[in-house]
């Protein structure tokens, strides 16, 4: 029997212990996210009603929408790596002994944490062009709808945000599983 949890058969719906303090926090604003997408889900009936009942359509449900889902989707990918539920082939690292399992959550951590900084700095490029105009005055990319809300350019600086805590995130986790004996 190993001192490695199980982590098929984990009872706590919560972050990893060696996702540290980090991870909880990640953890918890988890909640904060599904409420967007049950806001999303209400947004699209109140459209629904309005459109197809009240021929009252509104301009800012469809943008709102996909805002919402997309910022839930992005923290997502956050949100797993804190709790340690991240894909992973499970036929090789279910074989593996609680050593090779620790160097393997190592080696795999740092790979995700170095991955999530490349794809940080790419989003940042990104980022440059969707929150400063080629003067260098601030200026939100917006949608260029009826309604043109800044949320194209709120959605990349999230995304780079996302990736900056996610990099910080795995290597929490890889440093934590290097000193787990």
């Amino acid at each position: 029997m190993s001192d490695e949890p199980d982590l098929t058969h984990r009872t706590d719906p919560g972050a990893a212990p060696e996702a540290g303090l980090l991870g909880r926090a990640i953890n918890a604003l988890g909640g904060l996210f599904a409420i967007a997408i049950v806001a999303s889900a209400a947004i699209l009936v109140l459209e629904v009603v309005l459109r197809y009942g009240l021929n009252a359509p509104t301009i800012w449900a469809h943008e709102t929408v996909i805002f919402l889902t997309a910022i839930t989707f992005t923290f997502g990918g956050l949100y797993v790596a804190a709790r340690d539920r991240h894909i992973r082939v499970v036929l090789i690292y279910d074989a593996l002994s609680p050593g090779l399992r620790r160097i393997f959550n190592v080696v795999i951590s740092l790979a995700n944490a170095a991955a999530s900084a490349m794809f940080a700095w790419a989003a940042w490029l990104v980022v440059e062009r969707a929150i400063w105009t080629p003067a260098g005055d601030f200026r939100l990319e917006t949608s260029g709808s009826a309604w043109n809300p800044p949320t194209p350019g709120l959605l990349k600086l999230f995304l780079f945000f996302i990736l900056c805590v996610m990099a910080v995130q795995f290597l929490v986790l890889a440093i934590n599983y290097a000193r787990k004996r």
